[in-house]
């Protein structure tokens, strides 16, 4: 009988399942990353965290902490996925017109913008002020999560509109990171990345469905990228671009992929990331609420993003006469835009790029963490006071 209603469900509804499931998941894994690093056993855990681990021998030998192969390895599966996602949505899903596209690409980037102008205007001149991409990005998932539980009758096109616009968020940060958090680049094998790339994406134009070609390119692409000071997760990023599709989506590689590596980022890939980021010593990392770091992140979250998605979405509805999605009220649109606010995934990702020293970085992740909260509860509290809608899914 699940299997049957399964098959019934649209593939945005399994995918609104999925991804608020995994948000809840996220939560858990996060709350005990932080009760771990405060707990009797934050030494170990610590140390768990930091433990050397290599591959290959002598001069091809390549070794990196346990995190690091968390953040530059394991995160590589999750911008696939992202990849395959933005590619499927810009194909067969919300973003397949220029009209459908217009109105979450527009709110995307006001949501990116003046976040990112917010956290930069309070760090100008402060050793922090690296970290402006910080704000800028959405969890989907946690999103999604705060959706499916305190507001269960958000409008169906609302619910629609956020999800297509954190993918289009989602594109944002990765070309962010591309262009402005990779340094000391080397010409030759970031070449030799591309090369990989491109073959790939001549397999996927001749429709060659060979999983292990893809899965050599895609290593090679990897590695080139980690030695050339790209961040090798854009490799998967651009593979993820490479799969082929095909007219019906059910008939094509991009889809099947997608199909089987979603439950694996969602319910195993994002926990594990944040079981390794999101233990933040609090004796270490005092929150200050006066710092210009923490200052510019919740400014940027919780005030920035709904600024920039609500006001762009109010401006772009106007001037083209149309209401905003699914009929939504202003303040159900402020409260999407308010629920733009939770970064944690990509954010606390773009902190481990943005700083380098341990303090700097440890409150970032505990004003990121805090802020999320924050965002989440703002506007699950905003929908509450909104009244019922439409529910998200039939």
């Amino acid at each position: 009988m699940k299997k049957k209603l399964k098959s019934l469900m649209t593939p945005f509804e399994k995918f609104f399942a999925l991804e608020a499931a995994s948000g809840l998941v996220l939560l858990a894994c996060a709350l005990l990353a932080l009760v771990l690093a405060n707990s009797p056993l934050a030494g170990a855990f610590t140390h768990l965290l930091h433990l050397p681990l290599g591959i290959g021998s002598g001069a091809y030998r390549l070794e990196m902490s346990l995190t690091h192969w968390v953040n530059d390895g394991l995160m590589t599966l999750f911008f696939f996925a992202i990849g395959l996602e933005i590619k499927r949505e810009f194909l067969y899903g919300e973003l397949r017109t220029k009209a459908a596209m217009v109105l979450p690409v527009c709110a995307a980037l006001g949501g990116m913008v003046i976040p990112a102008l917010l956290y930069s205007l309070i760090n100008l001149g402060a050793p922090t002020a690296g970290g402006w991409g910080i704000p800028m990005a959405t969890d989907i998932a946690f999103a999604l999560g705060i959706l499916s539980l305190a507001a269960r009758e958000a409008p169906l096109g609302l619910v629609v509109f956020l999800t297509a616009l954190a993918i289009v968020d989602d594109l944002g940060a990765i070309v962010v990171i591309a262009l402005f958090y990779s340094s000391g680049i080397a010409l030759a094998p970031l070449g030799a990345g591309l090369l990989a790339l491109a073959l790939a994406a001549a397999l996927g134009r001749a429709g060659a469905r060979s999983l292990p070609l893809y899965g050599v390119l895609g290593l090679a692409a990897w590695g080139a990228f980690l030695a050339s000071g790209i961040h090798p997760t854009i490799a998967g990023v651009l593979l993820g671009f490479t799969i082929p599709a095909a007219e019906h989506p059910e008939d094509s590689l991009l889809h099947r992929l997608e199909e089987r590596l979603e439950p694996w980022s969602a319910y195993v890939i994002m926990p594990v990331f944040a079981l390794a980021n999101a233990g933040v010593s609090l004796a270490d990392a005092a929150l200050d609420p006066t710092s210009p770091l923490f200052l510019g992140i919740v400014c940027g979250l919780v005030i920035g993003k709904p600024l920039g998605i609500f006001g762009s979405a109010c401006l772009l509805t106007r001037r083209l006469g149309a209401p905003l999605p699914g009929g939504a009220r202003p303040a159900q649109a402020l409260a999407a835009g308010t629920l733009g606010g939770i970064g944690f995934t990509m954010s606390i990702f773009i902190a481990n790029l943005a700083f380098e020293d341990a303090a700097t970085l440890a409150a970032a992740k505990l004003s990121i963490l805090s802020t999320s909260v924050l965002a989440g509860l703002l506007g699950a509290a905003l929908f509450r006071l909104t009244g019922k809608g439409a529910p998200p899914a039939a």
